[in-house]
């Protein structure tokens, strides 16, 4: 049976949902807010997974869509999306051969920091008779991918330039190291660093002739600072759609929207909840989800199938059988556990979702 058109209370738990009205909102919001700072709008499908919701932001404005792993990219380009950036390295003859066989469907780029990958990138776009949009990713101070910025920067740039089948669309990076930081100045000063490493990149890249025309950086966590030091061309803001408590804790621009429906399965105890959801369906270890509506509680652990909430005083009033809804830490870590999302407008599932993305690993 469908669920479409079921009240939210008859949906069976655990059940991931969307407060469509919240989410739509959201949207607007990003799109606004990205437009006003005068860049454009590439959100991440990391943790969206869903087409239907990366279409919903390029009706709003958004130019194309950002994707961690080739399969991600398969799926959206599947569903129509046709501009798509892999903020990621494809290294693999085989994940090269699939990235140049989607090429002829959508309008793929990928992101290098190594010149042999260059080489094989070029070699196999060639050999398929299509050019390959690159840009070249610079370490501006998280330390995890990329190239050092300055001269290894232009040295990269100038093999990409120089590949045949290649063509150099610019850089991008990723300032993730800023999201450490809890005062507002300090985060605004740490992003203002990282672009400034990214800016001298790309003069340095113009200097010798080339363009360099797109600079995409930034996600949800720096969606307040990073659009603002004048750097990027595009941010690749994605999270910040469904605003989970983590996302909530780094910026202020939008609303959690995205929740776990839960049932009470067992009250053993007067102070103890017991809930059928566990890390499988609502993991904590990255970000910790928040129950709505729920009594003090004073703490809150899950196992593989079990909630498990200890209230600060008894309280008889939440009985078996009783639905909570939680705000979910963190979407990169939730929506990929489940098969299916529920858009739910006015208490009633309008929509369901099939979470297309998961499971694209590879």
């Amino acid at each position: 049976m469908s669920e479409v058109g079921l009240h939210k209370t008859e949906l069976d738990t655990p059940a991931l949902w969307v407060e469509l009205d919240t989410m739509e909102a959201n949207i607007a919001t990003l799109a606004s807010h990205f437009r006003a700072a005068g860049v454009a709008w590439r959100p991440h499908t990391k943790g969206l997974k869903v087409p239907a919701i990366a279409h919903k932001a390029l009706r709003a404005g958004a130019i194309g869509v950002t994707c961690a792993k080739l399969g991600e990219a398969e799926v959206m380009a599947a569903a129509g999306i046709s501009d798509i950036l892999i903020a990621n390295q494809i290294v693999t003859p085989k994940k090269i051969a699939r990235l140049v066989a989607l090429r002829h469907h959508a309008d793929v780029k990928v992101a290098v920091d190594n010149s042999e990958n260059v080489t094989a990138l070029g070699a196999a776009a060639s050999a398929a008779g299509r050019e390959l949009g690159v840009l070249v990713h610079i370490d501006s101070g998280m330390h995890r991918t990329g190239v050092q910025p300055g001269e290894p920067v232009l040295e990269l740039a100038v093999t990409v330039a120089a590949t045949p089948g290649l063509e150099l669309l610019g850089v991008m990076s990723w300032e993730g190291h800023i999201l450490a930081h809890g005062d507002p100045d300090e985060k605004r000063q740490a992003a203002e660093e990282a672009m400034d490493l990214v800016s001298k990149s790309v003069e340095l890249c113009r200097a010798h002739g080339l363009a360099c025309p797109v600079v995409s950086c930034g996600g949800s966590g720096t969606a307040e600072v990073t659009p603002h030091t004048g750097a990027i061309t595009e941010i690749q803001a994605g999270g910040g759609i469904f605003c989970d408590s983590l996302y909530r804790s780094w910026n202020r621009l939008t609303e959690p929207s995205l929740f776990v429906r839960t049932t009470v399965s067992s009250r053993p105890a007067p102070k103890r909840v017991i809930l059928d959801a566990g890390f499988k369906s609502m993991p904590m270890w990255f970000g910790q989800p928040q129950p709505l509506d729920f009594p003090l509680w004073e703490s809150m652990a899950f196992s593989a199938e079990h909630g498990v909430i200890t209230l600060v005083e008894p309280d008889e009033s939440i009985r078996v059988g009783d639905a909570h809804d939680f705000v979910i830490g963190y979407g990169d870590a939730t929506v990929f556990l489940h098969d299916l999302l529920y858009g739910v407008r006015d208490e009633t599932v309008e929509v369901v979702w099939p979470i297309l993305g998961r499971g694209k690993l590879r």
